[in-house]
């Protein structure tokens, strides 16, 4: 995967890439439109605990790591994403958690188990 930066560049792109899309998906769905501002306004909380969930476990040691890294930075993202959305007024009813819970751990850990399982678990992530 590259040097060391280059790694820790390419994780953060990627989970920042899957917490977007996520977030992409779900105003297409609900025909919230896809201005820039909309994006933004629902992707902020997200984004949030994404970063939140990195400095928690200091994702930049192993950032393709399923444990600890992956898995905090998931749980992070959902937990601190959706405390924020009841702050700022959005909605958070519990059939979105679950959906949020499903998709940004398909992504966040998904990606992470393909560098597991190409590369190998002896990998420096």
């Amino acid at each position: 995967m590259g040097t060391p930066a280059r790694r820790v560049t390419l994780a953060a792109v990627l989970d920042v890439s899957w917490v977007l899309a996520f977030v992409a998906i779900g105003r297409a769905a609900h025909a919230h439109g896809d201005t820039a501002s909309g994006l933004a306004s629902t992707a902020w909380p997200f984004v949030v605990g994404l970063a939140a969930g990195w400095l928690a476990v200091a994702g930049w040691r192993r950032p393709s790591a399923i444990v600890p890294t992956g898995l905090v930075v998931w749980l992070a993202t959902v937990a601190v994403g959706m405390v924020l959305r009841v702050f700022s007024g959005q909605g958070t009813a519990l059939a979105f958690v679950f959906v949020a819970l499903g998709f940004l751990g398909l992504g966040l850990l998904g990606w992470r188990g393909l560098v597991q399982v190409t590369l190998g678990n002896d990998q420096k992530s």
